[in-house]
């Protein structure tokens, strides 16, 4: 068998799958963002009412919003654990288990101690909404996006700070050894030699921060329902809502849009990091 196929030919069960489930629905998608009721073809009739859309452009920019505080937090917070991590050896296994712990609770877990924190008035005092349920008095105000981000660093951290070992892991420790005979210090070491060799790491690490910003949604919906609080408002609950209501066109536009900005981001960023690299 010729050489120059074998790796191709290992390829394509991968290239088969991803093609079905991926590519496929994908553009199916795109088919049903140009139509409307009926399969009528409606052209670009249904991105210009996206667009127009308040919902649309709130749960747009409060997304946005959550990614751009989020992720800088998140990136450098689990770096920096990383680091001590790893300066730190005899403690890693401890420190591991214990940032790992917050992925392994079940959600249904955290929505309870959410309401436990951020609802001790209701709790203390008895009070019922109209509803008959406890008012949810700090994720109701402007309180609820820092909790929100909040929840996201803390459940995601573990996760990152795995990731970032894994790079640390890879890198070559003799240049460093050298540097630290030579007299630097743990912080002279990371900034000149750990952190430059850590470039195409951290733009892959980046990429799946930003692609898991966008997962946070099963915390806010089952703490603050379908209608949260503006400022957590995000797509998801925008999405949910245009499916109860069977706005199949919206959706489909919708998701085309997020996904031309999501992969121009993704190309953009990957090509900054290879430069540097």
């Amino acid at each position: 068998m010729n050489k120059k196929i074998t790796p191709y030919l290992f390829l394509l069960p991968s290239l088969i799958g991803g093609g079905m489930f991926l590519m496929v629905p994908y553009f199916d998608v795109l088919r049903r963002s140009f139509l409307g009721y009926g399969n009528r073809f409606v052209g670009l009739q249904n991105y210009i009412e996206v667009w127009n859309n308040e919902a649309f452009r709130l749960a747009t920019k409060n997304t946005v919003q959550f990614t751009v505080v989020c992720i800088p937090l998140l990136l450098l917070l689990s770096l920096t654990i990383a680091l001590y991590i790893y300066d730190h050896p005899h403690l890693s296994g401890f420190l591991r288990t214990g940032f790992l712990m917050p992925m392994a609770m079940p959600v249904a877990s955290v929505v309870l101690v959410w309401r436990c924190l951020f609802d001790y008035q209701g709790i203390l005092n008895g009070m019922l909404n109209a509803a008959g349920e406890l008012p949810l008095a700090w994720m109701e105000s402007d309180a609820a996006f820092w909790i929100l981000v909040g929840s996201y660093v803390w459940k995601n951290l573990g996760y990152h700070i795995i990731l970032w070992l894994a790079a640390l892991a890879s890198l070559n420790s003799s240049i460093l050894e050298a540097a630290q005979i030579d007299g630097a210090n743990r912080l002279q070491c990371h900034l000149h030699i750990t952190l430059p060799q850590m470039k195409s790491s951290m733009g892959i690490i980046g990429i799946i921060a930003v692609l898991n910003s966008f997962k946070v949604f099963r915390e806010a919906y089952l703490v603050a329902g379908d209608y949260p609080h503006e400022s957590i408002y995000l797509q998801q609950h925008l999405f949910t809502n245009w499916f109860r209501n069977m706005e199949m066109d919206k959706i489909a536009a919708a998701s085309v849009m997020d996904s031309v900005v999501l992969i121009a981001f993704i190309l953009f960023l990957q090509r900054k990091w290879d430069r540097e690299a």
